[in-house]
């Protein structure tokens, strides 16, 4: 499944808000990728043994999108722009191989499976993790995970988490342990596929105790109490105060603590964030003592890598980036494979929007939408055998693609039919030209000519297609609404339950607030049952009814490709949202 990525709710956003791209992360993704492998044949991260940080700064980039602040579990900071820099500073009890196989991160601690009948899992956190402050990593930290999650003032959320309500819905007693306890049990409702992924990382409660005016005693009574009143100064922070108003200006470092292999230090905007050494870290140290993230757009990646300005890229795989990277070969390598991210097309179903309000004008922009050339233009030259993807929960690379999609799509769109286009916008009953702004994330020079190319063909049936991408598209365009047509990308990692949080009604990834009790209802038994051939069947269900009312057209599956100095050693490609620096920890330049 997808991105940007659905969401890993509570769990490690190796993410999420959706990959390469600028994505919102979806942290909900299907089976697995066949990633690359290294030469031991593992996707998992490599034991270097013993580990002396070199005094050294590596260079990395993702994107050109600003930071946006230490809580990424936001909607609004919800990225893999964000993620790629978070996830230094946050571990948990999991990660993400190279191919989103789900590998339990035993320096951190371990959980197990105590029984299905309830299920019921327990959590262990090493003795020795801590805070870089050096206040133990403990249950409180998790118990306000869980109540991001679940506290309601009247029908408002008190906590503006990017999760909604699942970790709460699913475990409605929440994580059952002590104060300062190192480990926790939780019981689900009903059985749930991705436990594994429910729960891996969590904010510091301490430092949330502290802004509030509460002692860490009264910050968990208050939660199990579910006391709004108590709680309010508790979210309010949680909600605003990680986050910073100016570009440019770190929170305090004493509210913005690390249990991760890197601090935070300084942060120029528009330009970079520097991560140094965690003095006080309690696992292997890194290798290397300085990451400096640049924000650089995809199309400067390649010449700053050649500047030396840039030591690892994973920019979007153009015939023009590759012949680039490869015209450097001998100083700079290139890794390519499957990537866990695709592209699509979103209608907005908002009130008011006549895109979400008239089937048959959706229908009749399908139509005309050029998809067949985007792949053979956009993407073939750079993978020759990528094609259309005509599912949004298995991709087209892995098992069951084929099954899922003879199930769920009849093939109705994957060719051009403009006079289907003319006798559909007929029926829509609208003025024709018949305007459609289409939403994106810009600088991107790959969107730029997909919007051109589905201009060039919808125009042609009678529509009005309006560019309207911008740099603040993830900002304000998408959680504003404003658009018609939303192209971006969702980028995931292994997971079974897809999708649910862009796809269920009210779902705080569902920006284009489409509705369908059906598909609600599959979700809804997807999530509930660990029998994989009922979420087979569900999975299906879904797929259907996400054609058959138009949430969207998907579109393809990104090609992924990663280039770095080839000084460095242990740089690792991902098909996951984790990006390229999952392992960046272990990145070191050669003597």
């Amino acid at each position: 499944m997808a991105a940007p990525f659905a969401v890993l709710m509570s769990a490690s956003l190796v993410l999420a808000a959706c990959g390469t791209s600028e994505e919102p992360e979806t942290t909900e993704t299907s089976t697995a990728a066949n990633g690359e492998q290294d030469d031991a044949g593992t996707t998992a991260k490599v034991d270097l043994g013993e580990v002396t940080t070199k005094e050294d700064t590596i260079y990395y980039s993702l994107g050109g999108e600003e930071w946006l602040g230490y809580n990424g579990n936001t909607p609004e900071t919800y990225s893999t722009y964000n993620s790629v820099v978070n996830e230094r500073l946050i571990e948990g009890f999991m990660y993400f191989g190279t191919d989103g196989t789900i590998y339990q991160n035993e320096n951190f601690g371990s959980f197990k499976l105590l029984g299905e009948d309830p299920m019921t899992v327990e959590y262990t956190i090493n003795d020795n993790v801590t805070w870089s402050d050096g206040t133990p990593v403990a249950y409180e930290d998790y118990l306000l995970e869980w109540a991001a999650q679940k506290i309601q003032d009247g029908d408002n959320q008190l906590f503006n988490h990017v999760g909604g309500l699942d970790f709460g819905d699913r475990v409605p007693d929440g994580p059952q342990g002590e104060i300062g306890g190192k480990t926790f049990t939780i019981e689900y409702k009903d059985p749930y596929p991705d436990y594994q992924l429910q729960v891996s990382t969590a904010f510091p409660a301490h430092v949330v105790a502290e802004q509030a005016g509460m002692t860490i005693d009264e910050l968990v009574a208050a939660i199990q109490d579910e006391d709004i009143d108590a709680l309010k100064p508790a979210a309010e922070f949680w909600n605003e105060g990680w986050l910073s108003p100016t570009p440019g200006q770190l929170p305090d470092a004493s509210i913005i603590p690390s249990n991760g292999p890197y601090v935070l230090t300084s942060w120029e905007a528009g330009q970079s964030l520097t991560l140094e050494a965690n003095e006080s870290y309690w696992g292997t140290p890194p290798a290397t003592s300085t990451l400096v993230y640049r924000f650089v757009a995809p199309e400067a990646q390649v010449q700053a890598l050649t500047n030396g300005d840039l030591n690892v890229i994973e920019p979007q795989a153009t015939v023009d980036t590759v012949a680039q990277i490869e015209a450097l070969a001998g100083s700079v390598n290139l890794i390519s494979g499957d990537s866990l991210t695709w592209e699509h097309l979103d209608f907005n179903f908002r009130e008011g929007n006549e895109m979400g309000e008239n089937l048959a004008l959706r229908e009749a922009f399908a139509m005309c939408v050029p998809r067949q050339d985007i792949v053979d233009r956009l993407i073939k030259p750079v993978s020759p055998d990528a094609e259309i993807m005509n599912a949004r929960e298995v991709f087209p690379f892995q098992m069951r693609y084929d099954e899922v999609v003879s199930a769920a799509y009849d093939g109705r769109y994957d060719t051009v039919n403009l006079d289907g286009a003319k006798a559909k916008l007929e029926e829509a009953g609208v003025e024709t030209p018949f305007t459609v702004r289409i939403g994106y994330s810009q600088p991107n020079a790959r969107r730029d000519d997909e919007v051109n190319l589905i201009k060039e063909s919808c125009d042609q049936a009678g529509f009005n297609v309006e560019n309207v991408g911008s740099p603040e598209f993830f900002s304000e365009t998408l959680p504003n609404g404003d658009y018609d047509v939303a192209l971006f990308a969702w980028a995931g990692s292994g997971q079974i339950v897809s999708g649910q949080n862009i796809y269920s009604t009210d779902a705080p990834q569902n920006y284009g607030e489409f509705s369908s009790d059906a598909v609600d209802i599959a979700w809804q038994a997807l999530g509930s049952t660990l029998d994989t051939a009922q979420q087979l069947e569900q999975t299906k269900i879904i797929e259907k009814e996400l054609w058959d009312q138009l949430f969207g057209i998907p579109l393809f599956a990104h090609p992924g490709i990663t280039a770095y100095d080839a000084t460095l050693s242990n740089v690792r490609r991902t098909a996951t949202q984790s990006t390229v620096a999952w392992n960046a920890e272990q990145w070191v330049r050669a003597e």
